[in-house]
């Protein structure tokens, strides 16, 4: 599959052959469907959380003796019968919500995200990516070259460049994660993926067997 090289003014500078085996896979929605619910359910914090009897304060005391006031018997104020008692039944924080899946799986469903948005051309390849200096003005002016305005992108660094990061951080539609880290979820996440063509021999040497 060829695509167009641009330069960060937008200006088209030439053509280059994508890799077939990363960017000419085709596509297979139920497998793409599992890794990404698999990677959703990964990054999924449980923070709802109830107190059972045994973790709520006081009621350490008996309420009233065992008998003779023809009330119920009762052993602790704490109950989940009682008002400011535990919680029977109640959401845990220790739950676990993990799926496993097979690198291979993840790494097919990759190429196939990838594929599909080469095919849809919604993947940017430029010749290179800098900025001087961590400022957001910078960055946007960069982004508006190379793709419509304010349209949703994700920026794929081919190494760790902190202007880049720090200068995409305040830019609401746009995030940056760097090419070793790619992944299925992230991608589908943003309409555009922006990537200079070295990413492109990271993402080979990462995900592709020798």
């Amino acid at each position: 599959m060829k695509v167009t090289i641009h330069n960060q003014k937008g200006e088209k500078l030439k053509e280059a052959l994508l890799p077939k085996r990363i960017f000419e896979v085709e596509a297979n929605n139920d497998l793409i469907h599992q890794v990404v619910v698999s990677q959703m359910a990964n990054r999924r914090k449980s923070i709802a959380h109830t107190k059972n009897r045994g973790e709520v304060r006081g009621g350490g005391k008996k309420p009233w003796r065992q008998k003779g006031l023809g009330r119920a018997r009762h052993g602790s104020i704490r109950s989940p019968i009682w008002i400011g008692g535990g919680v029977t039944f109640g959401p845990r924080k220790d739950r676990i919500f993990k799926k496993r899946i097979p690198k291979k799986m993840k790494r097919s469903a990759l190429f196939m995200v990838l594929s599909a948005k080469a095919r849809n051309n919604l993947l940017i390849i430029l010749d290179d990516l800098k900025i001087s200096e961590p400022k957001t003005q910078s960055m946007v002016e960069v982004l508006n070259k190379v793709i419509p305005k304010k349209e949703s992108s994700l920026i794929a660094l081919h190494e760790l460049n902190k202007n880049i990061i720090l200068a995409t951080k305040n830019i609401p539609y746009a995030d940056t994660i760097q090419a070793k880290d790619l992944n299925c979820l992230d991608i589908m996440s943003f309409k555009y993926l922006v990537m200079p063509k070295t990413s492109i021999e990271v993402i080979e040497k990462t995900f592709l067997k020798k």
